[in-house]
């Protein structure tokens, strides 16, 4: 089943600026779906429309298969939401912010209450329950974000850049909750410009420039398709150049570091022959960017 499906969305502002131009998306139940694009690309507005804050110009949005203008509270009802900036109140507790939402939603207070305590202790937050919200670490605040939208047990988790600000360690920790969750069938669709991340965790993705979907498929596909690969590779002594290898382009970056270019059907192997048979030494060979982040900067350049 289709868990969204948007066809030509639309957003123009009274002062004629256009968010979105006829974007197309489709997400599958149980996917945990990446929509990459630069700030101003219509990730924000596109989150908005399906959450009920942003009215749109044009199109249609369908959630599970109800329709967003004719069946609006039941398409909020099965959409829990984390937007980028942080909107509860700061003076109230974790506990409190989480079992009013719940309310919102028409759950009994007792079932809310567990399921608060629930969520608050998956989230390394239940040491922190009655404290006000405002003496919660960055970290906290998002986790406490990620607690509130799934109170209600939302069949589709939208997430706007989740953990912008949030160091290494408390991110991980957040990542494998979330693979968790879409482990158990939630839906997920998130924005961030941590690309490695999203290659590695989301099967699909969508790439979105100005206000329309560019690229769109299976991360695996979408990757696949690079023109180019890129590598560092780090030489044993200084040298002063490299020759060109069968299409492989080297450029120095250091004073022992070296970029090299492959075409699509280059391999390393032909790479490291051609550097040893100019008498080239290499100590060290690594990816230079993630497959994705490539894929991206040439989708919207």
């Amino acid at each position: 089943m289709i868990a969204l499906d948007i066809q030509g969305l639309t957003k123009q502002y009274a002062t004629g600026a256009k968010a979105l131009q006829g974007l197309s998306m489709r997400v599958e139940e149980g996917a945990m779906h990446a929509l990459l694009g630069a700030n101003g690309a219509g990730k924000t507005t596109t989150i908005g429309i399906l959450t009920g804050l942003v009215r749109k110009s044009g199109g249609t949005a369908t959630v599970l298969g109800h329709d967003l203008d004719a069946e609006p509270e039941v398409v909020r009802s099965l959409i829990g939401v984390v937007p980028q900036e942080f909107n509860f109140s700061i003076f109230e507790t974790p506990f409190d912010i989480c079992v009013t939402q719940a309310g919102f939603y028409g759950v009994p207070r007792q079932e809310a209450v567990t399921r608060v305590e629930a969520l608050l202790k998956q989230l390394g937050l239940w040491e922190k329950r009655a404290l006000p919200s405002r003496t919660l670490s960055g970290g906290m605040k998002r986790r406490l974000m990620i607690a509130r939208a799934l109170v209600h047990q939302p069949k589709i988790l939208l997430l706007d850049e989740p953990t912008a600000g949030v160091d290494v360690e408390l991110r991980r920790s957040m990542w494998e909750f979330l693979q968790t969750l879409n482990a158990q069938g939630t839906t997920i669709l998130l924005t961030t410009h941590y690309l490695e991340e999203a290659e590695q965790l989301c099967q699909t993705a969508s790439i979105i420039k100005q206000g329309t979907i560019v690229r769109e498929g299976k991360m695996a596909e979408l990757v696949a398709s690079l023109d180019v690969k890129r590598f560092v590779f780090t030489t044993a002594t200084p040298i002063a150049s490299v020759s060109p290898i069968d299409g492989i382009v080297c450029k120095k970056i250091g004073d022992l570091e070296w970029d090299a270019e492959l075409p699509q059907t280059g391999t390393v192997t032909a790479l490291l022959a051609g550097l040893s048979a100019q008498g080239i030494t290499v100590t060290d060979i690594r990816p230079r960017n993630n497959r994705l982040e490539e894929l991206f900067l040439q989708t919207i350049s």
